[in-house]
């Protein structure tokens, strides 16, 4: 755990010296498509130097300058299979991104799905010994937190205290400064296979880039598409990719719970590409220009030309109905709707004040999905586009860029982790001992 959390650590200082030199990149490894933004943070309202809690963390202002995107290679439910080729992708988006923004990026902040996160809520406790909250009492109620049991092979990619309570006061954001007897805390910890985090982490150096940061797809997507009424009352937001799709909760402008539906718009492609025998690239094209999910009387008589060049004049001129189209993309919707319902009931999503639902990802874009949506997860829901940010180009601001948006923000008011604060060293001081002692044993 110590080493994690002082690469963390390390990830969080790159991130603070390129936004202080002025020039980050923010990567979206996804399935479908591999985005890259180059940002420059001005000097005017650059990043504070005492980092604050949630709210009060020191803003950042930056402007995009430079974007391009890539299909995606080597990339499976969201997580690295084929390294080459992932790498080669990587570098075209980031040379693409450079030549646009005409200058050299040596950092990158990168996000992903996949990678079967899940969540725990710790909660920690101290008595306060002077009475005042401390910088150093924040850092002892959360190393206070009893860590679960999580597994071997799992990674910590998020760790953020939600909330703190000061005696009986509860749903303080800060409370340094402020007196009580006893500090408490609550803690959302996500966990993730650490080999897809390995291997990412790999890709990227592998490129000449420095990570200065890693986030889920899942969250940073909720943090661009979410308006701020949703994400302080409540609201799930459901990332539509390519390979998977990612779900948040947030409540009290926080992560609550994330996971992944290894669903995702690529499996409607391959059932159309299976369904009216044609190759994939045609699949995704029809998808695109024709795809529905609500048959109506007309949708009959709407014949589509599938096209193809087999050399078989006869297939290559056969017509479907748009109805029929629809008949195959939406039992494979469906399905992806029904397990992120089930995934929400499991999190306790019902129980909140507001069950506002936001669909954003590329595949949110398939005429109708709102109405099935609204049908099968509940009344309130709504499709979502990442917020506007300065000098995003026109070709980025749809919901497939929700997470690459929400990487931005992410990398200009970082919301607080763990490993942000000074951890007292005696809670470690065991650990790294047990740990030369079993290397000890094992090879002597």
């Amino acid at each position: 755990m110590i080493e994690l959390y002082e690469s963390q650590r390390a990830m969080r200082n790159l991130r603070r010296t390129a936004i202080q030199r002025g020039v980050v990149a923010v990567l979206d490894v996804g399935t479908s498509k591999i985005a890259c933004l180059v940002l420059r943070f001005d000097g005017s309202d650059r990043l504070a130097e005492g980092e604050g809690i949630g709210a009060m963390a020191g803003q950042a202002g930056f402007r995009v300058i430079g974007a391009a995107t890539t299909r995606s290679r080597g990339v499976r439910f969201g997580e690295v299979e084929a390294m080459a080729e992932t790498e080669r992708a990587i570098r075209t988006a980031v040379q693409a991104a450079q030549k646009m923004a005409g200058l050299r990026v040596d950092h990158v902040i990168a996000c992903f799905s996949g990678a079967a996160p899940r969540s725990y809520g710790l909660t920690g406790q101290v008595d306060l010994e002077g009475h005042v909250v401390t910088e150093q009492d924040i850092g002892r109620v959360l190393s206070a937190c009893d860590l679960p049991d999580y597994g071997a092979g799992r990674e910590v990619l998020h760790a953020q205290p939600v909330n703190f309570a000061l005696d009986h006061r509860s749903g303080l954001s800060d409370p340094r400064g402020q007196m009580g007897q006893s500090l408490s805390t609550d803690m959302h910890m996500l966990t993730v296979d650490a080999a897809a985090v390995q291997n990412l982490a790999h890709c990227v150096k592998r490129c000449d880039l420095e990570l200065a940061g890693l986030a889920s797809s899942a969250y940073v997507s909720g943090v661009a598409a979410l308006v701020e009424d949703e994400q302080e009352l409540g609201a799930a937001c459901v990332d539509l990719g390519g390979g998977s799709a990612g779900i948040s909760i947030f409540v009290k402008k926080h992560m609550l719970y994330a996971d992944t539906v290894r669903i995702g718009g690529d499996h409607v492609t391959s059932d159309i590409s299976m369904g009216l025998q044609v190759p994939k690239a045609v699949a995704e094209r029809i998808k695109t220009f024709y795809g529905g999910l609500v048959a109506t009387g007309m949708d009959d008589r709407d014949m589509i030309e599938i096209g193809g060049d087999t050399g078989d004049w006869d297939h290559d001129r056969r017509k479907v109905s748009r109805a029929e189209l629809i008949g195959i993309m939406r039992p494979r919707v469906e399905e992806i709707l029904e397990e992120v319902r089930t995934r929400l009931d499991a999190a306790g999503f019902d129980h909140l004040p507001s069950q506002q639902i936001v669909l954003t990802g590329g595949g949110s874009q398939i005429p109708g999905l709102d109405a099935l949506a609204a049908r099968i997860l509940g009344q309130q829901v709504r499709l979502g586009r990442p917020m506007r940010v300065h000098g995003l180009p026109q070709a980025a601001t749809g919901p497939g860029f929700a997470s690459a948006v929400g990487m931005c923000l992410q990398a200009a008011n970082p919301q607080d982790e763990w490993w942000d604060f000074e951890i007292p060293v005696e809670r470690y001081a065991a650990r790294p001992l047990k740990r030369a002692l079993k290397w000890f044993k094992d090879n002597w």
